[in-house]
């Protein structure tokens, strides 16, 4: 009997060791852990599309949701994806054009009409094209998220109408040649600044102005710190919920349904809130006493379509592309 217990004992010990060896399965664990680092605050409408995401496939996966970039920093989520340190990411487009020069075309300023173009787009067949250029990079997209339509937002009340008005106006952009190019595309001079940095460095006259979405103007509180709102709409800002490839693969096609229908329910109530709250924040910056108009907004857009069709970027542009979303646009 003791003989028998030693052996028993032995065996078990080897189960458990092989069991600890094979990742998501340690002392019976079975679901997948998928950790999700964003820059957004706390507060924004996204963080709550991530909770709803984590809450709906929480029988499933073992969702752990980071936002402030407080888990990786910002701008590295591709390459901690790609490396195998973090499951899923908030990834945008212009981290994406840094490795895979063709994404370039969808960073460029007045290229979507609105946030219907851009989901028309990556449900296209030009969208494809690019998803299987970021799937083959590691990069497994679930989908665009909408998170408003960019505006110039200054401290200084010279009121501007044309690009040519921004020329010495130092504008805040995030870091990556994609991102300061389209402020040089907008006519300003941009800068790099982390987003946190931001609302200190307009307090203290460090930089102009920044650029960003209503909805991002209101969480970050850059209302308080600045004079006016230029309705450019240079840019329908999205990012992209992503995933490792190889993790994606790696599920069983219902746990990958489960997944991505998660996600799309709740990225498509994200996306019309952030609609609804665009709509809102007009009003409150205003009441607020901020300036709020729209300038000539066609003079906007030649001036920066020029400056990207004469630049590097639009060589790495597959032929007929913009053709294609454009021709998507309703």
């Amino acid at each position: 009997m003791t003989h028998l217990t030693r052996r028993t004992a032995l065996a078990t010990a080897l189960v458990a060791a092989t069991t600890l060896a094979i990742p998501g399965l340690a002392f019976g664990q079975d679901k997948p852990t998928l950790r999700l680092s964003s820059v957004v605050s706390d507060n924004d409408i996204r963080a709550e599309a991530f909770a709803e995401i984590a809450k709906a496939v929480s029988d499933t996966f073992d969702m752990q949701v980071f936002n402030g970039a407080t888990l990786v920093k910002q701008g590295t989520e591709m390459t901690s994806i790609q490396r195998g340190n973090l499951e899923m990411g908030l990834v945008a487009p212009q981290s994406i054009a840094e490795q895979i020069p063709e994404w370039s075309i969808v960073t460029s300023a007045y290229l979507f009409s609105d946030a219907a173009h851009l989901k028309a787009t990556f449900e296209s067949d030009v969208g494809k094209q690019l998803l299987d250029k970021a799937e083959a990079a590691g990069l497994h997209v679930l989908a665009p998220v909408y998170f408003g339509t960019r505006q110039v937002n200054l401290a200084p009340e010279k009121e501007i109408m044309k690009p040519e008005d921004l020329n010495g106006i130092t504008l805040r952009m995030p870091g990556g040649d994609a991102w300061q190019f389209l402020g040089e595309a907008i006519g300003a001079n941009p800068t790099p600044l982390a987003y946190a940095e931001v609302y200190t460095a307009l307090q203290t006259g460090a930089i102009d102005g920044q650029d960003n979405p209503l909805p991002n103007d209101y969480n970050m509180k850059f209302y308080e710190v600045t004079k006016q709102i230029v309705l450019t709409g240079h840019l329908v800002g999205f990012d992209v919920l992503a995933i490792s490839s190889k993790l994606w693969n790696s599920f069983t096609p219902e746990q990958q349904e489960k997944l991505q229908s998660a996600v799309d329910a709740a990225i498509a109530k994200s996306t019309q809130r952030h609609l609804d709250r665009e709509a809102e924040l007009v009003q409150f910056f205003k009441d607020e006493g901020l300036k709020v108009y729209e300038p000539d907004r066609i003079a906007f857009r030649d001036y920066a379509q020029k400056k990207y069709l004469e630049s590097d970027f639009a060589k790495s542009w597959p032929d007929g592309m913009i053709e294609a979303i454009n021709a998507l646009s309703k």
